[in-house]
Formats: C-alpha cells, structure tokens, sequence
C-alpha cells in the first residue's frame, strides 16, 4: 500500500508526503456504507467539495480555480512527464491527488482488503465525520462529472465475468456441463466426454435416424402409390361391373326388378367394404408419410441451432425418433382387387337373356414407357392403361428378352395373367432388354396386343481388381470389371471410413463415372471401405464386394508384363526373386512393355503428383539397381543409361562396395561408408526432386534434381541371383519428413 500511495518501484517518482492518504470510496454511494473517513481532511478535498456546492453561484471561475489547483499538485508531485507510463497510471494519480481512488487503486484496496482491516496503520480509525463524508461523495460526483472531462480521468466500470460455456458432456445425465462449476461435483463419477465429441456423436446418431426415417418415407410413398393404383382399379372395375348389371336389368324390367335391386345392393355392399378397408388404410399411410415428413423439419431446424441447445433437442428427438421407428407399420394390402364373377343365374328368363346385347370386347391397352430406377437386377415393374368405358376382367402380360438388338425374333416368350394394370416381373438376366406388350379380357374376348415396350433390368455389381488398386495418401486409384454383357450408362463409387460405423450410411459417393476406374481424392491418414455399383435406365445394381484402401502411404503392385523372364514375383506381389538359371539372351522374346536386356521390374504408382516413398530390403553382397522410371523407358537399355531414369546402382567385388546415382549414363561422386541393408526412397514431384536415405541409420544418401514432365514409376533391377524385398503402404519416417 506505501507503493501504491508514493513512488512506483523503478519508476523514480518522488514520493507523496506522509499526511497524503488515499481512502476507499464506494463508487455507487451506497448510504448503508459504515463511515469510516479519517477527521483530517486536506485542503484541496474541502475546496473541490465547497467547489461543487457553490457552483451554481461561482460558473466557470470555480473551474478554473480547480484546474490551478490540480496543477500545482502535478507539479508538486512530478508527474508533468507521466505520458511515458501510460494514461492509466497519470489518471490514477491524478485522481489520488484529488484524494479519490482510480479504478486500478480500487482493485488494489480490494485485493488488499485483510490488511485493510488493521485501521490503525491506514488511518482507519472510524474518526471520519458525516458531513465530511458527504462533502466528499459531493465532490467525487464532481470530478466524476465535469472535471474528469478536462482531465480525461475516466473511471471504468468493472467487467461481470461471463459465464463460460460448457466444455463438457455428461453421458450419464446426457446434459452438457461445466469442468469449473460447483455442480460438476454431481458428475464427477459419470462418464464425460469432451463437447466436441459428444456433438459429432449425437450427429452421428441423428444421421442414423434420419437415413431410416428417409428409408421409411421411401418405403411408405410406394406402397401408398401401390395403393392408390389399387385403390383405382377397384373402382374402375366395380364401376364397369354396376353399369354392365345395370345395362342388362334395364331390359328387362319388372321380371328381374327384385334380382337387379338385390344384387346392386350386394355389390354395393361389398365395394363400400373393401373401399373403406383401403380408404382407410390410405389414410393412415398418409398419416405416417406427415409424421415423417414433421420429423424431417424438426431435425432439419435442429441442426442450424446452436451447440448446447443442439445436444439438448438431440436426446430428445433421439428418443422421439427410436419410439416411432420401433411402431410397426402396416404394408398390407386389407382388401385384395380380386373380385368374385357376379354372373347370375338368368334360367328362368333365359328368353329374355337372349335379346340383351352382350358386352364388348375391350380396346387394345396402352402400355407405359420404362420409369427410370423402377427395375432390380433381377425384376421390373411393367405399368399399362386402357379407355375408361372398357370392361376388363384380367390381362394378359406377355414379355421375352431382346437379342443383337433384333426385337421379337426367335426368342422363348413368357405369359403372366393378372387382375391389375400393373405387374412386377421377377427371374429376370441383370443389365438386359425386355420387350412386354399386354392384352386386355373379358367374358366377351380379348382385345388386340398393346404396343411392344421395351423395359431393361439393374445391372450386375462390379467386381473390384483388388490386385490394380492403388493409393497414396491423397488418393486411390480404383480398377473395376464391369461383371455385364451389355455396356452400363456408368458407375457410382461409395466410400465409408472405417471410422464411422455403417449403419451411418456412405461417407462419400462419386457418381458419373464413364469407365471402369476412378482416381478418388481421399483424406490423409484414414482407412476406407470402398464399394461401386453400376447404373443404366433401369436402376442401380447392388454394391460390389468391398475393398479396404488406406491412405497412410504410396501403395503399389509391380507390373508383371514389364517383368523380365529371368525375375520371379512372389505371390503376395512385394518380392523380386532372381533364379540362378539363366536363358541366353537371343531365347528372350522382343517386347515394347517387357524388359529384354536389363533384369528388371516396373511398379505401377498411382498418377498422383505429391510425396511417396517406399522402402527396399537388400543384401550388402546384391548387385541390385533401384530407383523410378518413365513407363516408355526403353526396354532393351540399362536403367540409368537414359534420360528416362533415376537410379542407384550397387556392385560388389573383392569385398568392395561401389555406389552410383545414375542418369543419362553419368553418376556423381559419391562415397557411401555405411552399406544400406533397406534404403528407402522419396520421390517429390513438387520439389523436383529424388532423395536416398539408409534407414537404418536414417542417413541422406543422395537427391537428384530432376524435372518430372510425366509420371514416372518405381523400378527394380537384379545383376545377380538372389531378390529384393519392397515395402510399400507405409508412413514416412521422420528423418524423411524433416529432409
């Protein structure tokens, strides 16, 4: 507090005299507080006090009075020059001058409160007098006012703290809460876990739900489209049936008036049954179909809310959601379209029977072109219409596939009878053509064939190369054989990290795809399962078995057909093998893809311009070259003897070892004093360049600077019997990294 009140430690300011005091004041002039001002007030702290209770009388002159005052008290005190500490410090002491505390001085008398409380050391005696009290108060709302405008003495307000925000999630409570807090006490023997987390979770989970009410809704607007399409064929044919009754009991009046009214009374009654069964149940799909729809606009409000408010509706709506998946709905037809032949036995007026006219023969059907994504892989669904004063009793559906594009020529035909304008056809060939026409019967005959439409089935998956894909740590490279006899319009590639589970559904899916391979951005670090299916007009196909791919390093296989007769892959593809055996060179066939004169190997890397590395096992006493090359390296050259190559180069002889780095035939000069047992090798397209490291030792061998105008793949040579061991797929080592 002496500090405070005089010289400022390493400030060299004099020092306020011994009678110069600084008091705690109460800025919100509480008139509860307990007087506690000392009786000797000084001078300059009555004058500012009378200052304010005259001023009405003295104006402006007091002012100015005040202003000399204050300055003699800078002077007096050296603080003319206390622009070099700051405005904070000149405001405090200006307003400690005046004998009332800054805002900085009040924090630290509250900081300093116990030693406040021996009031013998501060002159806190209590000898302080009520009319001195308010003498001040008065002249403290002066300063405060008028003359903290010419002095910029500003007292600040102290900040409230704001409540900070929840850091953490309680999986026992499932209620977000605060490590600080008091209550956290409560879920200290919970189980926590960090916001973030809790968040992507309750994502996850929504996501989940959401992808199965989608299903459901998908679900629930077929089968009320199924039942709107049964729904109108019971009508239209009960309709057709009371005007044929009709048509006939008009003829003949009063001899079958009773029969006529009792059996439009039984129709009547069985069509008002089975069209209150489907109403019915129409309605309560449509019912359904409103509640997931509600449910869809509630997540979606959700999740533009903010983080905590989100975890909040998300335990709810989870419940809510996990409650109305679990309710079984019914997909069930109540009422099937067939309906019982209503012909009467007519025997006792078969005379008159005989003069009615009998019913038409109905118009030829008009079948409905294909709707796209309406086919499985082994099933259609064929839709038809007919004019609406024909009465049919069933239809007659007859289809046969297309061959070499030749419709209708010498190929087994297939019959199917149904009651309905529509019908799912199943047993069918994936990814092929189907001509269907349809014809339309009646007790009077049958009409003339509808018009040949052509329908197509979903094609077959696809079947992943699993031994041509590769990868890197940006990418995959993806090969695939389309598993169809007919072209498909194209291929869709899903990706699932196999951080997420599943059920969530895809993570990614790239669609459009012409060929059969795809080069797939991907995401450092990760393990992905990756599925394709194929698309036509008719539908999707199903997934294709899966394959892992992980983006942890280069991936690669060697290319057998550039591999020389002389060198034998492994059956897991990373082991050169070298027999003793030798073939004389005028036995090797000639081959543009195949290496003739070097022993030697291409890998296949993925086209991907970024880092890769990869790692090679090697015997101190091999004669070995490795490196990259261009795919269109010439075949029947050394690697190394063209500008198409990069290569180090190892012999040994007479117990010595000799090292090159070699391109366009040349080779620096460079001495290796540690043979490498696994040299690995980082190939930079961005930064030009070609490095070598002994890993054992993590020690840089050598870098070529080359420029890299197209992909370039790595390779392996054999001088000698004996193999090479090749590790790819892997992490970078840190001296790698570094380098």
């Amino acid at each position: 507090m002496e500090e405070e009140a005089g010289e400022e430690p390493g400030l060299g300011r004099p020092t306020a005299p011994k009678d110069f005091h600084f008091y705690h004041m109460d800025l919100y002039d509480s008139e509860d507080r307990l007087q506690l001002f000392p009786e000797e007030s000084s001078r300059i702290k009555r004058e500012v006090a009378q200052a304010e209770l005259t001023n009405e009388l003295r104006g402006a002159g007091q002012s100015k009075s005040l202003q000399k005052e204050v300055d003699e008290l800078v002077h007096l005190y050296g603080l003319e020059d206390d622009h070099e500490l700051g405005d904070e410090f000149v405001d405090e002491h200006r307003l400690g001058s005046l004998g009332y505390p800054s805002y900085g001085m009040m924090k630290r008398d509250r900081g300093l409160s116990g030693e406040a409380a021996g009031a013998e050391d501060l002159h806190y005696g209590g000898q302080g007098l009520p009319g001195q009290c308010q003498d001040l108060r008065e002249a403290y709302r002066y300063t405060h006012g008028r003359a903290s405008e010419e002095y910029e003495c500003y007292v600040i307000p102290e900040e409230e703290d704001e409540e900070e925000p929840a850091d953490v999630f309680c999986v026992s409570c499932k209620t977000p809460v605060r490590t600080v807090e008091k209550d956290f006490e409560i879920h200290k023997e919970h189980e926590v876990t960090p916001l973030s987390k809790a968040l992507e979770s309750a994502k996850d989970e929504i996501h989940k739900n959401m992808c199965k009410l989608e299903q459901q809704i998908i679900e629930m607007e077929n089968f009320a489209s199924h039942l709107e399409e049964v729904f109108i064929t019971v009508e239209e044919n009960f309709g057709r049936q009371e005007q044929n009754f009709e048509s006939h009991y008009n003829e003949i009046l009063e001899t079958l008036a009773q029969k006529y009214e009792e059996k439009i009374q039984a129709l009547g009654e069985k069509k008002k049954e089975k069209l209150e069964a489907l109403y019915g149940q129409l309605v309560n799909c449509g019912e359904n179909l409103d509640a997931c729809r509600e449910l869809m606009e509630t997540i979606e409000e959700m999740c533009h809310e903010e983080k905590v408010e989100f975890l909040k509706d998300a335990v709810a709506m989870t419940d809510r959601l996990g409650k109305f998946l679990k309710t079984k709905t019914d997909v069930e037809l109540s009422a099937q379209p067939e309906f019982e032949d209503q012909t009467l036995d007519f025997s006792d007026v078969e005379q008159l029977m005989d003069s009615i006219n009998t019913v038409p023969a109905p118009s030829a059907p008009v079948i409905n072109p294909q709707v796209p994504n309406s086919a499985t892989g082994s099933s259609v669904r064929v839709c038809w219409s007919l004019y609406s004063d024909d009465t049919v009793e069933s239809y007659q559906l007859s289809y046969r596939p297309v061959r070499d594009s030749s419709p209708g020529k010498d190929q087994a035909e297939f019959t199917r009878m149904v009651k309905e304008t529509y019908c799912s056809v199943t047993n069918l060939e994936p990814n092929t053509q189907y001509e269907f026409w349809v014809i339309a019967q009646n007790r009077t005959g049958s009409s003339p064939s509808s018009e040949h439409a052509v329908y197509m089935t979903a094609p077959s998956p696809p079947t992943i190369k699993s031994e041509a894909v590769r990868s890197c740590e940006e990418a995959a490279l993806i090969c695939w054989e389309s598993g169809n006899l007919n072209p498909v319009d194209s291929y869709t590639v899903e990706l699932i990290q196999a951080e997420t589970p599943e059920a969530s559904g895809v993570t990614e899916s790239v669609v459009g795809i012409p060929t059969c391979e795809s080069l797939i951005q991907l995401q450092p670090g990760h393990s992905y399962t990756i599925y394709v299916r194929a698309l036509n007009v008719g539908g999707t196909s199903a997934r294709s078995e899966p394959v892992t791919v992980h983006t942890i390093g280069s991936y690669f296989h060697l290319n057998k057909d550039s591999c020389h007769p002389w060198l034998t892959i492994s059956e897991d593809g990373f082991t050169v093998v070298r027999s003793e055996k030798k073939m004389s060179r005028r036995e090797l066939p000639h081959s543009k893809t195949q290496f003739t004169r070097c022993v030697a190997v291409i890998g296949n890397l993925i086209p991907v311009r970024g880092r890769h590395y990869w790692e090679v096992e090697v015997d101190e006493r091999l004669d070995y070259t490795i490196g990259v090359a261009c795919e269109d390296v010439p075949k029947h050259e050394d690697l190394g003897a063209n500008c198409l190559s990069w290569c180090m180069r190892h012999t040994f002889a007479s117990s010595r070892h000799r090292y090159e780095f070699l391109h366009n035939r040349t080779t620096p000069d460079v001495r290796i004093t540690v043979a490498p047992k696994k040299i690995g090798i980082l190939l930079d397209y961005a930064n030009s360049k070609l490095s070598f490291f002994n890993v054992d030792i993590a020690q840089h061998l050598y870098t070529f600077s080359c420029q890299l105008h197209q992909f370039v793949h790595p390779c392996f040579s054999l001088e000698k019997s004996g193999s090479l061991k090749i590790h790819n797929g892997i992490s970078m080592p840190k001296h790698v990294t570094l380098f």
